[in-house]
Formats: structure tokens, C-alpha cells, sequence
């Protein structure tokens, strides 16, 4: 046995594998057992050949840094996180839940903005927010659903709750990851796998296709479906091109695509025009369309959005669907569930203090040392203050800032995310987490088994992003008790 195994412990932190006395938790029991039994070294060894199998899977995500942009291998953890089925179905009843009352509360603000009158959110709020797209005032969807595409990120705390921390409605990405984490655990510990029934992840790009195909504006058998990527630099084109092989798609840049005066759009292929049903954007809405948005982009399509708007084209995720993708917005999502559903929320949020609010400003401002500030529209980890790990120094800057455009910040607890064991160079540590599940809402919802776990693989940080050095571990839904 690796030493490192004797020595783990993780408090104060609740831990996903072991429990606080250092026992494996019941449904990770057999996988712990088994991982603990390998010889010195041998973890090591199944580590370098997950990096291998990477390197020739061609896994990969782009860093944009000041020098250029830079391909990395995708960073990742042999040690698989174990989550019950029993536990799972309850949160995945609460994703669905957030997912409706989102929808409904982006439909609503394009069209009768009746939560606004009702005074449940401040109009200010929505309206002056740079995710809110006037072009899209009175659209609506097929099913009334905008945001088809969610990934909710969630966290444990050291109470042993999951919480949602944020909604990534625009273009949430990372479930190709999540797909191949899968696949290379298969590859490297199969023998894990002998003893456990775990639930799939690899339907994943049937499922989407299944629920991008529901909104075709024409009945046919199989629509015409394309994945719309900004091209090969942008740091999710791995999972672009993963996708659309997956559902059998056509890998599209908006130069393949033409909207003609039917306000019909059409895919330039060497046997002539095609018209496209259903795309699935990968792009910045800012991006999408020069007549409508903005007039320099080199990347979008010119009339998307009146092809849009005729009903002559589905979108997913519909423009204008980020006005709800907004860390201000997010602290109002309970009274959404309970305003339009008419019923209590199923999955926790975290604790959030709004700097736009004089009362939460102060508090903020006296207790940045305990807190976590983030920027309302900022996302991959950028602009994150993280209280007890800055110095006074970065605390001031991020005071004058808020002080300065409160709207445009938020703050949290400190929370104590959860950790999970974790192969690193000097053997097995805790490192901790935070998961994404995928919703898809067409016609009717469907929630991946699991997600992506995001690891943050420096001792003690809690930024999990592979932006910003994270990595992440396979996830398993398993029969069983926690």
C-alpha cells in the first residue's frame, strides 16, 4: 500500500471517499479498498498512463495567455468521485426545478417582464444588465425555452449538503470532458469497474441530439443540425468537434452558413445549398449575428437573428438566454422557483450578499477577509477575490472596486468545499472539488448522471478551473449509501 493512504486525512473538510475518521464512505468502500491494496507505485504508473492515453485521445483545452494562446493536455485525476443514486435523485429533481423556473423567468422578461412589475427582482437589475438583449423583446421559442444547454455548478460544504454556487446559461462548456473522463478509467483502472453498477455518460451527444431535434421548425425525421464554433483557437473547440461527431452533426463556422431572402439559413456544401434546422451555438451572442449585434464580428452569421426571430430556425441556447447567466440575477433564482412555479426550492443556493444593496455593502466591506467577491458577468475563475488567501493589498483594490460599480459584484461565504482523494506527485492528497451537471430542456428534461467534477489540483486552493490550473476526475452515480 501507498503510505500516503495511511496518512490522508482531510479535515475539516467533508471529504467524498472517506469519512472523517478515516474509513472509506459505504458506496466508495470497494474502490478505495481496491485502490489501497495496489503497490507502491503502481497508482503512479496508472496515472502516466491516463496522461498517455490523453496525449493520444488528443484531449485537449486552450489557455489564452499574454504570450498567445497555448494547447494543454487535459488535467486529470485517476481517483473517480462516488456519489449514491439515492442522493443524486434528489438533485437532480432540483436541477430540473431551477431549470423551468429559469426558462420561465427569461421568457418572461422578453415578453410581459411580469416579475419585474410584481416587484420580485429590481427592473434595474435586469434591465440595465449587459446580458439583457432588447433585439430579443418578444421572441419565444419553441416550448417557451430558452437556455436548453444548462450547466449548474455545484458545491458540498462541510455540512455535507450540495449547493448550487452559480447557473452557466450562454455557452456552458465541459461536457465533452466529462464524456471522456469515462473512457480513460475504463482504460487505466478497469478493474474498478467489476463490482459497481455505475450510470452511463456516453449517451450524452445522443440525448443532446434527441433535444435539439425536438426544436426544428419543420417536421422531419432527422433534422438538419449544425454545431456553430468560433473555429479552431477558441479554448472549447476539442468539445466542438467532439459534439458534433457525436451527434452526427456538421461542424460549422459562420462562413459555412448563409441566411437567403426566405429568411431561411443554408449550409454552403460542394452539392449546393442545405437548409439547417436547429443550430447549436457555440459562439458569443455578441458574435452571432453583424446586423444585430455586433457590427464588427467576423465570426457570426449576417440575419441569424431575423431567421431567428421569422420561427424559421431554432438556436439553442436562443439569444438573449444569458440575461439569466448573471451572478446579481442568481441570488433571486428561490423566489423565481417559488414566484412561477409555486413551489420551494428543491436544491440549495449559496448565501449571497448583493454589493448594489447598502445594507450588503457594508457588510462586504467590513468582512472581505471572510469572503469570497466575484464580478456579476466575469466566468473560468477570472476576477475572484478570494478573502482569506489574498493580502490586505488585493482586499483595498477589491473594496474600491466594489465601491466604485457595486452593481457589478456579489460576495459569498467562505465555503469549506469538500475533497476528494487525489493522485499527485507526492502521493495521495485531498484536493478540493466542485461538480457540473448538465440539464438539457427541450420538449421534456434530462440531467447527466453525474458531471464534471473540476478538481483544483494546488494543495489548498479552492479555484477549480482548468483556466486556472484545475483539473478534473471521473464521476460516478452508484448504488448505495453515503
Amino acid at each position: 500500500m501507498d503510505d500516503s493512504w495511511k496518512r490522508y486525512r482531510s479535515a475539516p473538510y467533508y471529504d467524498e471517499l472517506i469519512t472523517a475518521k478515516g474509513h472509506p464512505r459505504t458506496a466508495a468502500r470497494g474502490a478505495v479498498n481496491l485502490l489501497r491494496r495496489l503497490p507502491a507505485g503502481e497508482l503512479a504508473a496508472r496515472r502516466a498512463a491516463a496522461a498517455a492515453a490523453i496525449r493520444e485521445m488528443g484531449i485537449s483545452f486552450t489557455v489564452y495567455t499574454e504570450g498567445g494562446n497555448i494547447d494543454r493536455a487535459w488535467p486529470f485525476d485517476i481517483i473517480p468521485r462516488i456519489i449514491t443514486a439515492r442522493e443524486w435523485n434528489d438533485v437532480r429533481e432540483g436541477l430540473v426545478q431551477r431549470s423551468r423556473a429559469l426558462n420561465c423567468f427569461i421568457d418572461d422578461i422578453y415578453n410581459k417582464q411580469k416579475i419585474l412589475a410584481d416587484g420580485v427582482i429590481p427592473a434595474d437589475i435586469v434591465l440595465e444588465s449587459s446580458n439583457y438583449k432588447p433585439q430579443c423583446t418578444g421572441a419565444s421559442p419553441r416550448f417557451g425555452v430558452w437556455a436548453h444547454v444548462c450547466g449548474s455548478d455545484l458545491i458540498r460544504d462541510a455540512d455535507g449538503h450540495l449547493y448550487v454556487l452559480e447557473d452557466n446559461l450562454r455557452v456552458p462548456s465541459g461536457v465533452s470532458y466529462m464524456v471522456e473522463n469515462r473512457e480513460i478509467t475504463k482504460r487505466v483502472l478497469p478493474e474498478l469497474f467489476e463490482n459497481y453498477s455505475i450510470l452511463p455518460v456516453d449517451d450524452y451527444p445522443s440525448q443532446l441530439y434527441q433535444m435539439l431535434a425536438s426544436l426544428s421548425p419543420r417536421e422531419r425525421k432527422r433534422p438538419c443540425v449544425v454545431v456553430l464554433t468560433p473555429g479552431i483557437y477558441n479554448s472549447a473547440y476539442f468539445e466542438h468537434a467532439f459534439l458534433a461527431q457525436g451527434m452526427g452533426a456538421e461542424l460549422v463556422e459562420g462562413a459555412d452558413l448563409l441566411v437567403d431572402d426566405d429568411d431561411c439559413v443554408y449550409m454552403r456544401t460542394v452539392d449546393g445549398p442545405v437548409r439547417v434546422d436547429v443550430i447549436y451555438r457555440r459562439i458569443d451572442e455578441d458574435f452571432m449575428d453583424p446586423e444585430a449585434f455586433r457590427e464588427d464580428s467576423m465570426l457570426g452569421v449576417p440575419g441569424l437573428m431575423r431567421a431567428w426571430r421569422a420561427g424559421k430556425v431554432a438556436i439553442a441556447n436562443a439569444p438573449g438566454s444569458g440575461v439569466a447567466d448573471d451572478k446579481v440575477v442568481y441570488a433571486y433564482v428561490p423566489e423565481m422557483i417559488r414566484y412561477y412555479l409555486g413551489e420551494k426550492p428543491k436544491v440549495r443556493s449559496v448565501p449571497t450578499y448583493l454589493c448594489h444593496r447598502e445594507e450588503d455593502r457594508e457588510y462586504v466591506l467590513k468582512n472581505l477577509d471572510k469572503l469570497v467577491v466575484k464580478p456579476a458577468n466575469e466566468s473560468g475563475g477570472y476576477g475572484i477575490m478570494v478573502g482569506p488567501h489574498v493580502d490586505a493589498a488585493t482586499r483595498r483594490k477589491f473594496a474600491g472596486l466594489i465601491e466604485k460599480n457595486p452593481r457589478n459584484y456579489i460576495a459569498q461565504p467562505t465555503l469549506k468545499l469538500s475533497t476528494a482523494p487525489t493522485c499527485v506527485d507526492a502521493g495521495i492528497e485531498p484536493r478540493h472539488l466542485d461538480l457540473r451537471p448538465f440539464i438539457l430542456q427541450g420538449r421534456e428534461a434530462w440531467v447527466t448522471p453525474g458531471g464534471l467534477t473540476r478538481v483544483a489540483m494546488v494543495k489548498g486552493s479552492l479555484v477549480v478551473n482548468s483556466s486556472q490550473g484545475g483539473g478534473s476526475k471521473d464521476t460516478w452515480i452508484v448504488e448505495g449509501r453515503a
